[in-house]
């Protein structure tokens, strides 16, 4: 047996080691996952004025920012009895539109698109080809011109023929599992130059209702702030403008390449079979009118989509047992507690870059290994994300999921069974963002029809210092269901609590000695080469990781330049 370690994982938000065990034919045993930087938000904000919590919540993530500052606000007015005027709901769900679609098309692309595409080899491509091969995926593709496609191979060219791979460096080219052609990676790749100016127009169109980009500043309890913003008709024109140019690629590009891929990757057995949890929880979200909501909630257990379970937010529960943390016992997020118990790594051997064993830190399993606790689900872990999304909705026959899942099945040639993987995670992801994308003007046109005979945007209320409030934002954000849960006494935030999408799916072990899906699913896996583990990449990637950001500052050769103290 030998122990592999990936750390850090790149290409995610915040700071992600895998450890595995491996046995005599490089087929993983045992998986291990854990965040090795804290951040501790959930302590800074109490003793908070609850309409503020949002702005701080939103500093959770660099990336996913709305959805945590919706989650903040939300709480609160969820704990006050607080229902926002529809003006509202519809301009955040268009905000929450933007914050998908962002994230989808970059993760496809910038983050785990290296995983599947082999940039070295598009350089060897014949561009006439792979022009021709664009058209076997859409009618309309775009950026795939033999013009263009040889002005994006003489750019890349530039960068190997310099020995610097520049934005693509450290990716393992050349890897036995990599199943595209070359023409097929020179498409991939002039997508993902376009997906750098994509990610840009969808950035503005955020900043518009949002006032600002990375972290936006117009949501406040009871409603939002942009009104003047609602009332143009320049600026909502604008928005709409924008969000189409998205849609335009997500269906011209992004559904396309995925395609491409599925066919491709069919037959690739590290990503196929490997579900992780096939536990599928997912709540809500995209409010299209006043009744009306693109997503439903679910709950399926063990994969058995014949039976779909309402959510009960009672049998949600987090524990510490494998976490650094003070208490252990599993505990509702209403009355979660989050107190640092740091207990730090062992010595231990893993292999070493030239494949031999060498003296490491390596995780304590046997006690406390990650800063994530582990979330479970009437005690069993979940699987969140859009994977779970979109086999729930289909399962509940939700007729808007319905149609684009069945498209792709029907275009791709995958059965159904195929989504319960790697790739189902990548595939759905894609399917998750083209349905947005086909619905959100629902949801557009709604509002501008509400505007014409109410402007109300923000709903009055008053916090009793007297008395005692409890509530939670509960909802489906870019990788899966998020939940808030506050207690307000005294007039400030006396406990508040986030369970986040990748505390489900990157969760340690708990007391029972299961693993959440990001341990799972590597369970099985053979690994071509264990000193270019990109099959594990590739695996962990597929749920776009998004860990909580550091608290420690390091320099290049991983110094410790600085160190914050959270006094609890």
């Amino acid at each position: 047996m030998s122990k592999i370690i990936v750390d850090p994982i790149t290409r995610i938000e915040g700071h992600l080691r895998v450890e595995v065990v491996v046995d005599d034919n490089n087929v993983v045993k045992e998986a291990y996952a854990g965040s090795t930087l804290w951040r501790g938000i959930e302590t800074i904000v109490k003793g908070r004025d609850p309409r503020d919590v949002g702005f701080m919540t939103q500093r959770i993530c660099g990336v996913c920012t709305f959805s945590h500052y919706k989650a903040g606000i939300v709480a609160v007015e969820n704990a006050l009895g607080i229902t926002p005027p529809l003006n509202a709901l519809l301009t955040r769900t268009l905000m929450n539109a933007a914050l998908f679609l962002h994230d989808h098309t970059v993760h496809f692309y910038q983050l785990h698109g290296l995983d599947w595409v082999d940039i070295v080899s598009a350089l060897s491509a014949d561009v006439k080809r792979a022009s021709d091969e664009a058209f076997k995926y859409t009618d309309a593709p775009i950026c795939t011109g033999a013009d263009k496609l040889l002005e994006v191979q003489k750019k890349v060219k530039t960068f190997v023929d310099k020995g610097n791979l520049g934005p693509f460096a450290n990716a393992y080219f050349g890897h036995p599992t990599y199943r595209l052609t070359p023409e097929q990676n020179l498409i991939a790749l002039s997508h993902y130059l376009e997906c750098l100016r994509v990610q840009r127009v969808v950035a503005q169109a955020m900043a518009i209702l949002g006032s600002k980009q990375p972290h936006p500043q117009s949501l406040t309890v009871g409603g939002v702030t942009c009104v003047m913003d609602l009332l143009s008709p320049a600026r909502m024109g604008e928005f709409a403008e924008k969000m189409k140019e998205v849609a335009d690629f997500v269906n011209r590009a992004y559904y396309p390449d995925l395609l491409m891929a599925g066919k491709a990757y069919a037959k690739e057995a590290s990503v196929l079979n490997d579900v992780g949890v096939p536990n599928l929880l997912t709540f809500k979200e995209f409010q299209l009118g006043a009744n009306e909501w693109l997503f439903e909630s679910g709950y399926i257990k063990n994969g058995d989509i014949s039976q779909v379970y309402e959510v009960d937010e009672s049998a949600i529960t987090e524990e510490a047992t494998h976490s650094w943390y003070k208490d252990n016992e599993p505990l509702h997020p209403y009355d979660g507690r989050t107190e640092p118990n740091y207990t730090g790594l062992k010595d231990g051997k893993s292999v070493g870059i030239d494949g031999g064993e060498v003296a490491s830190k390596v995780f304590d399993t046997a006690g406390k290994y990650s800063w994530i606790k582990a979330p479970r689900y009437g005690g069993e872990p979940a699987q969140v994300g859009p994977l779970a999304n979109i086999v729930v909705n289909y399962a509940k026959g939700n007729a808007a999921v319905v149609k684009v899942v069945d498209k792709f099945l029907k275009d791709s040639g995958l059965p159904l069974e195929a989504v319960f993987s790697t790739l189902g995670r990548t595939a759905t992801r894609c399917i998750e963002a083209k349905v947005i994308s086909d619905n959100i003007f629902t949801a557009f046109d709604n509002l501008i029809e509400n505007l014409k005979v109410d402007e109300s945007t923000c709903a009055p209320y008053v916090i009793d210092s007297k008395k005692e409030y409890k509530g939670r934002y509960i909802g489906n954000v870019p990788r899966g269901m998020l939940s808030h849960w506050c207690r307000i006494k005294d007039g400030v935030i006396e406990n508040w609590q986030a369970v986040v999408p990748s505390t489900w799916n990157a969760s340690p072990k708990d007391a029972k000695g299961v693993g959440g899906s990001y341990e799972q699913c590597l369970i099985g896996l053979k690994i071509a080469d264990v000193t270019q583990p990109l099959e594990i990449i590739r695996k962990i990637h597929s749920y776009d990781p998004c860990i909580a950001c550091a608290v420690h500052i390091m320099d290049t050769k991983g110094n410790n330049l600085s160190e914050y103290k959270v006094n609890v």
